[in-house]
């Protein structure tokens, strides 16, 4: 963490002042300004608020949440913030500091500690933080859903049934969505059911759906991947013969490819299977801009090139 920049930034939004946002209720024309951080969380508020907020994301496509620092823009809009919704379980690890010192002066709401801790992963040299990708599980994800319902419903009281029925719209379509990522993970033979990624990102997907999970970085991608790193994973492949590894859209693609070169050098075929969204959704206005949209193309992705 670069203590620098916290002091800074956290200075920054104190400079400028809590008074435009508060705990109290909705601004003068009814909604509520709510920022969110990540796409998926920003998916989450949008399902069930609706048009209730005035929403603003703070990291689009493309944008990796591990690396991330605040811009001007993101201290203006989280200081006029009635609340503030992140993922937690630090993935937002460089906003971490500022939304905790935050959270005595408005509602700040990191959705993903609703999860009891029992259902969560924690990977070894992780320092002791859990996995946060926990919307790969769509079971756990269901519980993260929950929580900005009942957020909602008690920073804005008149709205409650409204953001409650939304939210049980919601679970709905999301348990939908659970049975039918197992169905078609389920059309991949079971021993090419191995998903080789840029970064560590889906072991609740694999844990959840019965896929081996092979990431070249872990949890985060603070840490680049390595030489050995990679000579493992081309060891791996060549050994047990798989033929697709997957980029991300968030993480850049240069350790995939070298993978796929050393396997190449060894005599063994490797292609790229295509790009999955792990980190962040793909752009607005297109079907991958939405949660649904976005856990599709992933299924879709991996199921044609891994049968």
């Amino acid at each position: 963490m670069n203590r620098l920049f916290v002091i800074v930034a956290v200075g920054l939004i104190l400079a400028v002042g809590f008074g435009c946002g508060s705990n109290e209720g909705p601004v003068n024309d009814g909604r509520l300004s709510i920022v969110a951080t990540t796409g998926m969380v920003g998916d989450a508020v949008k399902e069930i608020a609706g048009d209730r907020v005035d929403l603003t994301v703070m990291m689009g496509p493309g944008v990796d949440p591990h690396l991330y620092k605040a811009t001007k823009g993101d201290v203006d809009a989280i200081n006029d913030a009635d609340m503030i919704f992140y993922n937690g379980l630090y993935l937002e690890a460089k906003l971490t500091d500022i939304f905790e010192k935050m959270s005595g002066q408005k509602t700040v709401v990191a959705i993903g500690e609703a999860i009891d801790s029992s259902l969560l992963r924690f990977p070894a040299g992780a320092e002791g933080h859990p996995d946060p990708h926990v919307w790969f599980d769509l079971t756990l994800w269901q519980t993260a859903v929950g929580k900005v319902a009942e957020a909602l419903a008690e920073q804005d009281a008149a709205n409650a049934e409204y953001y409650r029925a939304n939210a049980q719209a919601y679970f709905d379509t999301l348990s939908a969505l659970d049975e039918w990522v197992q169905e078609q993970i389920n059309r991949i033979p079971e021993q090419q059911r191995v998903l080789v990624t840029a970064h560590d990102a889906f072991e609740y997907f694999g844990r959840q759906y019965g896929i081996e999970v092979r990431g070249l970085q872990g949890i985060s991608t603070v840490t680049e991947a390595g030489l050995q790193d990679i000579t493992a994973m081309v060891d791996f492949l060549t050994d047990q013969k798989i033929k697709a590894v997957f980029v991300e859209s968030s993480v850049p693609r240069k350790t995939i490819e070298a993978v796929v070169e050393g396997c190449r050098s060894r005599g063994h075929e490797v292609v790229v299977g295509g790009e999955l969204f792990s980190d962040a959704m793909g752009e607005g206005g297109t079907p991958e801009g939405t949660f649904v949209g976005m856990v599709r193309h992933n299924v879709n992705t991996i199921v044609e090139s891994l049968r």
